[in-house]
């Protein structure tokens, strides 16, 4: 059997993978292969924006993993959601769009990412989206990736706002300039009325080109070596094993859980756990699957009262069918729009270098589900999601067993850092002080969770580990460094062998202060670059330090 070949083997058909695939086979004399474990991303779910809870909730298209009990945690296994489709995670995620704050990024240039200084990545976070409320400097109008507000019609979310500045905290016109610090509109990768995912800004777009194959359900097993240069690769296709080899490269877009299980099964890592699982190493590097981070918040959830809010107003039988058809059929109507239409990353203390809290925001109850009037209504509710930003906690992912078809052994250490329960709290605090300003009185009804009545630092500390979740943003577990515990260098080739990279979030050196899905992204499009071209685009000059775009919003409800 005849041994197909190719240029760049990319395995991985998540976020950074469609970007990758789409930028390289823009060069027509490569020949480009995007290998994808999942299935096509066919489903209306995916592409409406409200199909995001069933998703979730049904587990659709979803690898399935779960973290080793957290002793911090009560004990409790934690879900840990990765996309299994095209488009990886960036089909099945909430869709949300922040870049991060300039220090995030002054702090990877510290940690020994020079080439990724805020500068650095801003030509191109403006190249990726096309930013559709308003021309500014800062942000894109002609990439793949079309961004706007969350929603901007329900009246809860300017009485957030409102609350938050009754609060003391600024209210920000855009989150995604260089220095956000306070409330503003949340912003996502919504465009035209569907989910802009990676494969549907990216991918879609380039599938006509002869020079580009996308195969899905395509599992892969092992990267195979020459000496110390990768050349080709195994992977499982419905039951049979395949062949193929790369001329150039491969490139690992698998994601921070996926990415160092296939170097470990392919023999790059420790090589002492390799050799238990009777792995022949091919190259020692300690720090796979090490120096896991991720970001966990906690619920505070209060019971909606007043108007009713779009989100139950759509859901009754009746408005129900005509809502989804239009939304799926035109892309336009409330099932295009997702009921959190705010987002706050915040210094908690002036003296801090960078963000420590995000608080997400939701007006959405968790039991939504269709209705008639005097059958089977449910009790509306908003909540907040403080999320600690920065953690200290480190985990570490490893091999179950040799067989590539068991899945990795995930152990983030959620707060085995004492600081970041402390973080947590503070979190609490401050969206609590927001949830009960008079701005928020005729929406507010009884707290739910977890009630009015908890209020010392115990009391929180233990509704923190009971009920804390992920936020969904495993990341570092194969950074960028020098250092004897990186695992690939500045152009993100893998130390000690030729023609191997790993591009997602494996590589970040720390995690941001938000969603890290944006920067996913601009870190695929700076590879594409450098791989394409040896080179970056030269750095772009952000707005001056300290500046603020501060303004009231008005109490006026707008129309997505």
């Amino acid at each position: 059997m005849t041994t197909e070949e190719f240029d760049y083997v990319i395995v991985g058909g998540g976020s950074a993978g469609c970007v990758l695939a789409s930028r390289l086979s823009e060069d027509a004399d490569v020949q480009v292969l995007l290998l994808e474990a999942g299935g096509k991303d066919w489903h209306p779910y995916i592409h409406m924006p409200l199909g995001v809870g069933q998703i979730r909730q049904a587990g659709l298209f979803d690898w399935g993993y779960l973290s080793e009990p957290q002793e911090n945690l009560a004990g409790r296994r934690i879900e840990l959601k990765r996309g299994k489709v095209l488009g990886g995670s960036s089909s099945i995620n909430f869709m949300a769009h922040n870049r991060g704050n300039r220090s995030d990024y002054d702090r990877w240039v510290r940690l020994g990412a020079p080439q990724w200084s805020y500068a650095s990545l801003l030509p191109y976070f403006k190249r990726l989206e096309t930013w559709r409320d308003g021309a500014a400097t800062h942000r894109g109008s002609t990439g793949p990736v079309g961004i706007t507000y969350t929603c901007r019609s329900d009246p809860l979310t300017w009485a957030v706002l409102s609350a938050a500045q009754s609060a003391g905290h600024p209210i920000i016109e855009d989150l995604n300039g260089p220095e956000p610090n306070g409330f503003g509109l949340a912003q996502s990768a919504i465009d035209h009325g569907r989910r802009a995912s990676a494969s549907r800004a990216y991918l879609r777009p380039a599938r006509h080109r002869p020079n580009l194959t996308v195969q899905t359900e395509a599992l892969a097993t092992k990267i195979l070596f020459e000496g110390k240069t990768a050349v080709g690769l195994q992977y499982l296709r419905r039951g049979d094993l395949h062949t193929l080899r790369a001329r150039r490269e491969i490139i690992l877009t698998s994601g921070a859980y996926n990415s160092p299980q296939l170097l470990m099964l392919s023999g790059i890592g420790d090589a002492d756990a390799l050799r238990q699982h009777g792995i022949a190493t091919v190259q020692h590097l300690p720090g796979v699957g090490e120096n896991l981070q991720d970001h966990l918040s906690i619920p505070l959830n209060y019971r909606r009262i007043g108007p009713e809010s779009p989100l139950h107003r759509m859901l009754r039988i009746d408005r129900l069918v005509p809502a989804l058809a239009n939304a799926i059929i035109a892309g336009k109507g409330p099932a295009t729009v997702l009921p959190s239409g705010v987002n706050c990353i915040l210094r908690s203390s002036p003296e801090l270098d960078a963000p420590d809290i995000q608080i997400m925001f939701g007006a959405g109850a968790l039991e939504a589900r269709p209705w008639l009037p005097g059958l089977n209504t449910w009790d509306d509710l908003f909540y907040f999601r403080p999320v600690g930003s920065h953690p200290e906690s480190r985990g570490r992912i490893w091999l179950a067993s040799a067989d590539p078809r068991d899945k990795p052994r995930i152990d983030p250490r959620y707060l085995s850092s004492a600081n970041d329960i402390r973080v947590l709290r503070r979190g609490f605090h401050i969206a609590r002080d927001v949830a009960t300003q008079a701005a928020l009185d005729i929406f507010r009804g009884e707290e739910l969770s977890p009630g009015a009545q908890w209020t010392t630092d115990a009391e929180i500390d233990e509704h923190i580990r009971m009920t804390a979740t992920t936020v969904q943003h495993g990341s570092c577990t194969c950074r960028v460094g020098s250092d004897e515990y990186a695992v690939v260098d500045a152009a993100l080739r893998v130390h000690g062998v030729d023609r191997l990279r790993v591009v997602d979030a494996s590589v970040m050196p720390e995690i941001l202060s938000c969603n890290i899905h944006a920067a996913v992204l601009a870190i695929a499009e700076w590879a594409s670059d450098v791989i394409r071209h040896g080179k970056a685009l030269p750095p772009e000059a952000p707005l001056p330090r300290g500046l603020v775009h501060e303004r009231l919003a008005t109490p006026a409800p707008l129309v997505n």
